[in-house]
């Protein structure tokens, strides 16, 4: 049984990325196994936690994936490990919109059988803090808040007036943290600075988030409430049982340095994508699918390196700003999403790497390309050229395009036969005009009707991200094309 914390908010901007990060590296830095987890479909956030326990940070995302996987893919993370901490999304009760409580923090809550610690923004109020926390613990009878951390607290006599208020609500306070500019992470359009864009400052950041979480929790209160958690039930996911072939072990990535302490332990397998040595070509029996990484390619799913090996598969990362060449033997290439609109004249001044991606397209390897990888593709991104495998170009916008999404595969493709249903979402602020004649990747059912992305040849680039464990046959399909 792994020892289990979900962290959740009243609201958006609360500090559940502060006190989440700072509790899973504080709890690291003591010896502990710390398994990291996200709910919902945020990739950035992963990348802090990943950061300050030195495990990948995993995702639990009951629309995408469904209901009945959130505790097995759970369990396949947390395997071995001490304690788990699950940052919210949102509010407590915030799910998918228009679905009540579906992907919301506290349907997760419910099923991970975990306590519930409350992170309430603290620095406009007193005594009201008693009705708002009194709220939140009684609305689901089903969730269980088993203590409250205090944020933004502005003076010790500040925290002794909202002490004293939550006395008669019967729910621990487990922590007080002041007011820190210095645990600020920088933001832009699409929410915080990935980890990959700014390692040495984030693991500044992510040491000062711990020290803070230290000073301010009850470290031992918080295990123990960790600690009451029932045993789950539930039969950890296995990439290999998703696919016929063995599921190698494969080599973490050579930078994966983390904010932990040395007394921190390996707890699930690490299955990451690797970088080759200078002098390690291909293994000719497995197929090569090389997978963008790098400060532009930073959206990814731990699970689908995890189910491409599974599947029989060689995973290598490359990054685009940097490699000039596939890595060798290159038979199919994953470009996740990210921010290319950042790095657009990097990219484009690659012009050996875009040459050769151009190659393998027009090759038909297999080619899955989400969001930020359908606007490399492109022929242009802002005004840079970008691959060109793609009559299409692809601009900035003003607008934010957010939100789950309920699609179905229009034509056969690298990642699915027609007719395949799924879910993903959408998070973007670019948008991309297509030539005359192109052919869709997905019809859109929900929430919307309409027709999404780009099917050509063995490539298949969308806006949609998806997650592969909710359909293992997306990996093994992609895997089996790019062995042909």
């Amino acid at each position: 049984m792994v020892a289990r914390l979900v962290i959740a908010a009243p609201a958006s901007g609360s500090g559940k990325t502060t006190v989440a990060t700072g509790l899973m590296a504080a709890f690291a830095r003591t010896g502990l196994a710390v398994s990291p987890h996200k709910v919902g479909p945020d990739y950035i956030d992963p990348g802090y936690h990943s950061l300050a326990t030195g495990r990948p940070g995993r995702n639990l995302d009951a629309y995408m994936c469904g209901p009945d996987l959130v505790a097995p893919l759970f369990a396949h993370g947390a395997r071995g490990c001490d304690l788990a901490v699950v940052e919210g999304v949102m509010g407590l009760y915030d799910g998918a919109s228009g679905l009540g409580e579906l992907a919301s923090t506290a349907q997760v809550s419910k099923l991970l059988r975990a306590p519930v610690v409350l992170v309430v923004d603290a620095s406009s109020q007193s005594r009201s803090v008693a009705a708002l926390v009194h709220g939140f613990a009684s609305w689901d009878p089903e969730v269980r808040i088993g203590g409250v951390i205090l944020n933004k607290v502005g003076s010790d006599r500040h925290e002794a007036l909202l002490r004293e208020a939550l006395e008669d609500v019967g729910i621990p306070v487990l922590g007080a943290l002041r007011r820190a500019p210095q645990v600020d992470t920088p933001s832009r359009h699409l929410g915080l600075v990935p980890v990959a864009e700014r390692r040495a400052d984030a693991v500044d950041a992510v040491a000062a988030m711990a020290a803070q979480v230290r000073a301010g929790c009850d470290l031992e209160g918080l295990l123990a409430l960790a600690r009451t958690a029932p045993p789950l039930g539930a039969e950890a996911w296995d990439p290999a049982f998703e696919s016929p072939h063995p599921a190698p072990s494969l080599k973490p990535p050579a930078d994966g340095s983390s904010a932990a302490g040395p007394g921190a332990r390996d707890c699930a397998p690490d299955l990451a994508p690797r970088t080759p040595g200078p002098h390690e070509g291909p293994k000719a029996h497995r197929p090569v699918i090389a997978v963008a990484g790098g400060s532009a390619f930073t959206f990814s799913y731990a699970e689908h390196p995890e189910l491409l090996a599974a599947a029989g598969a060689e995973v290598v990362t490359f990054d685009p700003l940097k490699d000039e060449q596939l890595p060798p033997g290159t038979s199919g290439l994953v470009i996740g999403g990210g921010f290319p609109e950042v790095y657009a004249d990097e990219l484009s001044a690659n012009e050996r790497l875009r040459k050769a991606v151009a190659e393998l397209a027009r090759s038909g390897a297999p080619v899955a390309a989400e969001c930020a990888g359908l606007l490399y593709l492109a022929r242009s991104l802002d005004g840079q050229p970008m691959c060109g495998v793609l009559d299409a170009d692809a601009r900035m916008s003003g607008r934010l395009t957010l939100g789950y999404r309920e699609a179905v595969a229009v034509r056969d493709n690298s990642l699915a036969v027609a007719g395949t249903r799924l879910r993903g979402h959408e998070f973007h602020r670019t948008v991309i005009e297509p030539g005359a004649g192109a052919d869709p990747a997905w019809g859109v059912v929900h929430p919307e009707r309409r027709v999404e992305g780009f099917v050509q040849r063995g490539v298949h680039a969308s806006y949609l991200h998806t997650h592969w464990a909710a359909r293992p046959e997306v990996a093994r399909r992609f895997a089996e094309g790019c062995a042909r």
